[in-house]
């Protein structure tokens, strides 16, 4: 089955829950063999998404090389120079994660001069070069996490490649038949340690949002899809009041960086291995309450019209307490934080 006949399917993506405008506009956008910059904070499934994708691609008969060279038109010098053994690739077999930070480098993606090569070949011999990852990703899929914490010299070096299918370094030209998809993310809350996004490189890209769990239900199905199951019994009902306060924390007024789904994840373990700890086979709202400080305090962060005036932990041991005041039934007698 082709790669469009995967994308028309009634559901390409299943280990995404939810974020149908997401999944429509990601289709929309691979069907025009576009880059994709997708936009969301974290823990809303920006990876999994992209490794969704990665499967999609059919299987290929590609030489087994760093390039996943085409056989019937190889890249790399080694391919050709001598026929190279072929072999069956799957999608997630030409998946390769580029992590962008500060001090990743031109060189990291596009590749060097080996000097052992170099010595062998010749400084000058396009035989000394050693590809980096735009080249490892060739007919498959280029997945750049974080994309607005590399430099912006890292930026400029994928403008000719995004553009022509074209890398240049130093006095080589090397040729890229261009024939991946560049997936990139970031988080627009994120303001610590990032750069700037370039309008010439933002022009390269189609840029999809992908939000928080549009419904209760939804996230509760991710929770138990994702989550790590102990053997303990988790309520439904009692799960719903933890998604519930989670769910309340990021829309509280006095909260600017809200938890995300790993929350919702951690509070599920974490209140299972509770239980588990005290010797009981049913999860319980002191369970629950045990966890609250550990999982969450680092995950938000308060306004500064409230922070200077409470920590995290006060913060969310009041929110808990008056939410299971509320909620009566997720205490059971056994105190509160």
């Amino acid at each position: 089955m082709s790669f469009k006949d995967k994308l028309l399917e009634k559901e390409p993506f299943p280990e995404i829950v939810g974020q149908e405008t997401t999944k429509e506009q990601l289709k929309s956008a691979l069907l025009t063999g576009r880059h994709i910059l997708i936009v969301g904070p974290p823990g809303v499934g920006k990876t999994t998404l992209a490794k969704n994708v990665a499967k999609l691609l059919p299987e290929s008969m590609l030489n087994d090389c760093n390039y996943h060279c085409d056989p019937e038109s190889p890249l790399c010098p080694e391919c050709k120079l001598e026929k190279k053994k072929t072999k069956k690739f799957g999608g997630e077999e030409r998946f390769v994660r580029v992590q962008g930070s500060p001090d990743l480098t031109a060189e990291d993606l596009i590749g060097d001069i080996d000097p052992v090569k170099a010595l062998k070949y010749g400084p000058m011999s396009l035989e000394a070069f050693t590809p980096g990852k735009i080249f490892r990703a060739n007919n498959g899929v280029l997945f750049f996490d974080e994309v607005n914490r590399c430099p912006e010299k890292v930026q400029n070096s994928l403008l000719q490649v995004l553009e022509e299918g074209k890398a240049t370094l130093g006095s080589y030209t090397v040729d890229l038949s261009a024939n991946f998809i560049l997936i990139g993310t970031m988080n627009p809350e994120e303001t610590a340690a990032v750069e700037k996004l370039s309008d010439v490189f933002m022009d390269r890209f189609d840029v999809i949002h992908m939000s928080y769990p549009e419904k209760l239900e939804h996230e509760k199905l991710i929770v138990q899809k994702k989550g790590k199951k102990l053997d303990v019994a988790f309520d439904d009902k009692l799960l719903i009041l933890v998604l519930t306060f989670i769910r309340e924390l990021r829309t509280n007024k006095d909260v600017q960086k809200k938890p995300s789904v790993r929350a919702s994840l951690g509070l599920y373990e974490r209140a299972q291995a509770n239980a588990v700890l005290e010797r009981r086979k049913m999860v319980k709202g002191v369970d629950v309450a045990k966890s609250v400080i550990s999982v969450l305090s680092h995950r938000i962060t308060l306004k500064p019209s409230v922070k200077y005036l409470q920590t995290n932990e006060e913060f969310l041991k009041k929110a808990f307490e008056d939410f299971a005041k509320d909620h009566p039934e997720i205490d059971e007698g056994d105190g509160y934080l």
